[in-house]
């Protein structure tokens, strides 16, 4: 039997007190600066505090070893106690007002309540937002404000068994019906079913439902109609739904993924969502202004995938680099103490990278946020101009954010040797997590191939002079200016040979795609065969943007509102990011930019130096980050240090231990041995 005394030391492991101590600057500077103020680090912390009293993280580590079943009915216990908290805050310290609830029901710090995913977290993600954004006032009043108030449940069901990101395939159609004043629901076959929605399995019963409108059999394309699928007392399908959960998957176990067919299931021709398209009485359309304020809702949802996956990326370092802090191993000088495996330069080139990494997608997130938010303001006057702009950009964040941090993730497990391996690291659920994000709300390549598109008519339109969008410019001056100049290694010089690779790709693409027009293919194959340029353009276009980013965040105005031994700190992640990722792109950059062996030694010089530079403040950068042991979850990255004994902890509160023999011996392997007697 496992004993109930738990074997975790109350004090700080000293190799990581240690490293805190001998800090170039203040952590608490860095965990203002990450979340965007004092004022916002000390709203966060109280309100996480609120939320994970009580909380046993012990019983979150434990989430791996229940049945599917259990695990969405723990998720769905945590998220409803989330909700409840989260009420019980907007009662007392905001009463009549939303900051607290519904507005954090999906932020960072629900996060550690619901270690398998949040059932309702697409309701409040995507189904929240669609609806503000393609509702009427009056339909937002009748059904819209029901589900933000949590009197309802629901999820945003887009994704088709047989299409995905490819929006005009889907097959779910919705037929007007003019004698009713309804639309008639229908999935046809398999592939028409909904697959995928978060929360849809058990845990909805509306759904907003993009289907195929269809007047008098004419298709107008894909809109969105609102759906009821369960009775709202018994929770029993309504007739013509079929509904339920897809199993269980690789990650996000707790999110209770369904999937959703119909029959005949008629709807009122008031449950379309109409403040853009709309559908009268008589059978009469009109059309949206513009037909991506359809798909907006995928547009916010890439910006949170950016935000989010800069997280994921940041917490696993947390716990990468505290255990290379607390785990000695083989001495790098015979006859000396085995050292902190963070002073070999290896494990170094594990680490820093990727907490770089994340702090420069958090800081092009912000500027990708902001531009959300400008283009949000646009379209509530009428104006459409920056949609393809934020669109390609969007895509571009959530693509290489996704990559990176998916790759990123993996690497820092395996700086975490055999014991990343074990689920109660929390690793693999990182890991799992960040890697879905290269394929759900848009898969890579098909994104990417969105943006060599958006690329080559940027690129058609810098050749007219037209003017452009801000974070594209920078191919109309490579057009004026097709020189690179001289490599310098600057910081600033560096931005500009990622645009100036970027821009070249592009237009090699672009006269790859005009070759093959002109030879007489219709735009659209010569796009397909260009398909392989298209998405090495555009992935480089992402890693300028990222470069572009970073360096304005870390050199502009702002930085005289720090410290100076901060702004160092700051410099030496610029620096490191830039360095490794340049590096990482050589292969572009020497087909369009000189680089002499020489340029390539320094550069490697300097990656090396800039590794030794932030050793000794790497566990307080990762300190910065704020995260809770609770939000962490893991074994390996708990702000004590005291890794080994909470292995040893999680392993004697494993249920398999709670016999001394498993019942499978007496069943099974004790009558096979005594079988050959």
């Amino acid at each position: 039997m496992a004993s109930s005394t738990s074997v975790i030391p109350t004090t700080v492991n000293p190799d990581l007190q240690k490293e805190r101590d001998a800090a170039s600057f203040n952590s608490e500077e860095f965990a203002a600066w990450w979340a965007g103020g004092e004022e916002v680090l000390k709203f966060n912390r109280g309100v996480r505090e609120y939320m994970e009293k009580d909380v046993d993280l012990s019983e979150m580590l434990q989430l791996q070893n229940k049945t599917h079943e259990e695990i969405i009915e723990f998720s769905t216990r945590g998220a409803i106690e989330g909700a409840k908290k989260l009420r019980r805050l907007q009662e007392e310290r905001n009463p009549g007002g939303d900051v607290y609830w519904p507005n954090m029901y999906d932020a960072q710090v629900m996060w550690g309540l619901v270690p398998g995913g949040n059932p309702f977290g697409v309701m409040y993600v995507m189904l929240v937002k669609a609806l503000q954004a393609q509702c009427t006032p009056e339909q937002y009043e009748e059904f819209g404000k029901r589900v933000e108030l949590f009197e309802i449940c629901g999820t945003y069901a887009q994704t088709e068994l047989g299409h995905g990101t490819y929006l005009r395939g889907l097959e779910t159609r919705a037929d007007f019906d003019r004698k009713t004043d309804q639309f008639v629901l229908n999935t046809p076959n398999i592939s028409s079913y909904k697959w995928w929605p978060g929360g849809l399995g058990h845990s909805s019963n509306h759904c907003l439902v993009m289907a195929q409108l269809y007047i008098d059999g004419d298709c107008k394309g894909p809109h969105m109609f609102f759906i009821q699928v369960r009775d709202e007392d018994t929770h029993e399908p309504l007739p013509g739904v079929h509904i339920g959960d897809i199993g269980k998957k690789m990650g996000f176990i707790g999110v209770n993924n369904g999937f959703l067919g119909l029959k005949n299931v008629r709807i009122p021709r008031t449950r379309m969502l109409m403040r853009h398209a709309q559908v009268k009485a008589d059978g009469s359309y009109v059309s949206s202004p513009t037909n991506v304020l359809t798909y907006f809702a995928m547009v916010r949802t890439r910006c949170v995938i950016a935000k989010n996956n800069a997280v994921m990326l940041a917490s696993a370092a947390t716990i990468a680099t505290r255990y290379s802090a607390v785990r000695r191993q083989s001495p790098i000088n015979p006859n000396e103490r085995e050292p902190q495996i963070m002073d070999h330069v290896t494990q170094q080139m594990k680490l820093f990278p990727e907490i770089a990494t994340s702090v420069a997608y958090r800081k092009a997130g912000d500027y990708l946020w902001n531009l959300y938010d400008v283009t949000i303001e646009d379209i509530e006057n009428g104006k459409y101009e920056r949609l393809p702009e934020l669109h390609s950009l969007s895509c571009a964040l959530k693509v290489t954010c996704s990559m990176d941090s998916a790759s990123g993730v993996e690497k820092l497990r395996l700086a975490c040797g055999g014991h990343g391996f074990l689920t109660s690291s929390n690793m693999s659920s990182i890991y799992v997590s960040a890697t879905a994000a290269c394929t759900y709300e848009g898969e890579n390549t098909v994104l990417l191939l969105q943006i060599g598109r958006f690329l080559m008519k940027t690129w058609r339109a810098a050749l007219t002079g037209a003017p452009l969008p801000p974070t594209v410019r920078y191919l109309a001056e490579v057009q004026k200016n097709p020189e690179f100049g001289t490599w310098t290694g600057s910081w600033e010089n560096m931005v500009k040979a990622m645009q100036y690779a970027a821009a070249n790709r592009t237009q090699l693409a672009f006269r790859s795609l005009s070759k093959r027009m002109s030879r007489g293919e219709t735009e659209a194959n010569a796009a397909n065969h260009t398909g392989i340029e298209f998405t090495q353009a555009a992935e480089l276009h992402g890693r300028a943007f990222v470069f572009s980013a970073f360096y304005e965040a870390v050199t502009g105005p702002q930085s005289k509102t720090r410290s100076a031994n901060f702004n160092r700190v700051l410099e030496n992640l610029l620096e490191l990011y830039l360095v490794k990722e340049t590096l990482n792109q050589m292969g572009h950059l020497l087909r369009f930019i000189n680089l002499t062996d020489t340029d390539l030694s320094g550069l490697q010089d300097r990656l090396e130096t800039v590794l030794t530079k932030l050793r000794p403040d790497a566990v307080a950068i990762v300190d910065g980050f704020d995260f809770s042991d609770l939000q962490l979850n893991s074994t390996l990255g708990s702000y004590d240090g005291n890794a080994y004994e909470r292995i040893f902890d999680a392993a004697l509160k494993n249920p398999m231990n709670q016999k001394a023999v498993p019942k499978y011996f007496h069943e099974i392997l004790r009558p096979f041995m005594k079988s050959n007697i």
